[in-house]
């Protein structure tokens, strides 16, 4: 199971710390054996038309107990169905073998499927449901019918009453237009009446397809929960625990601890060998949706593998959050723009744009340490550099947040993307929302999505990169690197991104304009500040 490099690694090529799996740069052992790795898969015909859907694979570079360096790999999921391949650990709780309780709950979830399925395709449901619709629509027409004929009959009474009309005919044309009426109501009665009364039918059928599946969820939860009871991971101290026990009140999601890392550390673990350094890549389409590049590394997710991971990494030396290193960045602010009512600051690369979950000074803690009162009125991602604006009173952050949510506000960013454009400009417009199983990453969901439009425009192209600037029209967390890096967006990355693309010295990401109206002046303020790429 264990993989050996095809020349002598010596100890001042291994890192002195473990990987910090959720922000790294893979070591270049890592790479070496993902090349291996993709090497082996490509070998593997009948395995590529499941894997070009997309899968991440996993390398975990370890010691011996002889000290030899080597690594072993994994996939997340199974493939072809089954867990159990030669080249790979197995998985860390392999739920197809313990079948003890797996299939046999399992069978019955399956059971009450295929009762839904049945329900749901019966000939008397689907009769009812098209005889409604049949229904629906010719009462429509036939109400839409009569509404017309009354109309025009409504007209010739108008009509007949500009001329001298006795007592009896006045009295004819009202008892007329109360029989069309009450005509058309007794009409709309019945139609409603027999719709109501197949609705009746169908919500019968529906209410027992309702509650199988009812049941039915109740039961995968129950059934999850026993296996999240025996899936049980250890830790590089020795200790073990269930993922119910590591997750606590949060409750496993569904498919944790079947991606690729905890099964290396697991299999790492169980074999004596030793931890040195790990990295994850994609292979494959991107998923619907999310921003995958083939063969690129990525961190693991935050959803399923962190709460997992942090347990199983105690007892190892592990490299330090390369996000929640302290930096000296903020020494002195960079002011470019201040009055006796705002503030705007050149953030740099690496710096909070608000105080986080982390100790590290941000510059709204910054700037009220000059300014008491002082509030940022909007956010920059903390690896993007570039122009923020601040107000230093409670009343001028309300107008410009007012300001920024009606959209007065007028931003400029400038990007360097890791491929070439075809087109000049255009505008993107693709729906944003987080992604609850990978914090902080931001996924395309046209359902449940917010609007997210970004103009763009190519100011230079290299033989590898298109330098642009992005005009933001909503303000969508991630909105300019998913709109870079998304396939039906630029499909470039945003040169340095770590989420959606590669990694680099930095982000390729800078506000480098943005103008306003003052909100006491109602003078046009423009603020601009360079780009150092």
């Amino acid at each position: 199971m264990i993989h050996f490099f095809d020349y002598d690694i010596a100890v001042s090529e291994l890192p002195t710390k473990f990987t910090y799996p959720f922000c790294y740069t893979p070591h270049p052992l890592c790479v070496n054996a993902s090349r291996i790795v993709r090497a082996y898969v490509t070998s593997r015909k009948e395995w590529l038309s499941e894997l070009n859907q997309g899968k991440m694979f996993g390398v975990l570079v370890v010691k011996t107990l002889d000290g030899k360096i080597g690594f072993i790999s994994a996939f997340s999921g199974n493939i072809m169905g089954t867990n159990n391949h030669q080249f790979f650990v197995p998985a860390a709780y392999d739920f197809i073998l313990n079948d003890s309780l797996f299939k046999t709950e399992e069978r019955c979830v399956s059971e009450l499927t295929i009762r839904i399925v049945k329900l749901e395709n019966d000939k008397e449901y689907i009769g009812y449901c098209t005889e409604l619709q049949e229904l629906i629509n010719t009462s429509n027409i036939q109400l839409c019918e009569l509404k017309c004929r009354n109309v025009e009959a409504k007209r010739l009474r108008n009509e007949r009453k500009k001329n001298d009309l006795t007592a009896e005919e006045k009295q004819e044309m009202i008892y007329e237009s109360q029989f069309k009426k009450a005509e058309y109501k007794r009409l709309e009665k019945s139609l409603t009446d027999d719709i109501n009364s197949i609705k009746s039918k169908i919500n019968e059928l529906k209410l027992n397809i309702e509650n199988l599946k009812t049941e039915r969820k109740a039961k995968s939860v129950e059934l999850q929960s026993k296996l999240f009871t025996q899936f049980k991971v250890r830790n590089a101290k020795g200790e073990i625990k269930s993922l119910i026990e590591i997750f606590g009140e949060k409750k496993p999601q569904a498919g944790s601890g079947e991606c690729a890392a905890p099964k290396l550390l697991q299999y790492a673990f169980a074999n004596s060998l030793t931890p040195v350094a790990m990295a994850e890549f994609w292979w494959g389409e991107s998923p619907k949706g999310e921003v995958r590049q083939d063969s690129q590394f990525y961190p693991s997710c935050q959803g399923r593998c962190k709460p997992i991971l942090t347990f199983m990494m105690d007892g190892l030396v592990v490299d330090e959050n390369p996000l929640e290193q302290q930096n000296d960045l903020l020494d002195e602010l960079d002011i470019v723009y201040e009055d006796e009512w705002l503030i705007a600051i050149n953030k740099p690369s690496g710096v909070l744009s608000v105080d986080g979950k982390s100790d590290l000074e941000s510059i709204n803690s910054t700037i009220k340490n000059l300014y008491p009162l002082s509030q940022v009125a909007h956010r920059l991602d903390m690896a993007t550099s570039g122009i923020i604006l601040a107000a230093k009173n409670i009343d001028i952050y309300k107008k410009l947040q007012s300001m920024f949510e009606n959209r007065t506000v007028t931003k400029r960013y400038i990007a360097i993307l890791g491929g070439v454009l075809k087109e000049d400009k255009g505008i993107i417009d693709l729906p944003i929302c987080l992604n609850p199983l990978d914090r902080p990453r931001q996924i395309v969901n046209y359902e449940y999505g917010k609007p997210a439009k970004t103009i763009y425009k190519v100011t230079n192209r290299t033989a590898t990169t298109t330098r642009v600037e992005f005009y933001p029209i909503t303000g969508r967390t991630h909105q300019l690197r998913v709109h870079a890096a998304y396939i039906d967006g630029l499909n470039a990355p945003i040169v340095g991104d770590t989420l959606y693309g590669t990694a680099s010295e930095r982000l390729y990401l800078h506000a480098d304009y943005i103008s306003f109206t003052h909100p006491i002046t109602f003078k046009k303020i423009e603020i601009k500040s360079l780009a150092d790429f």
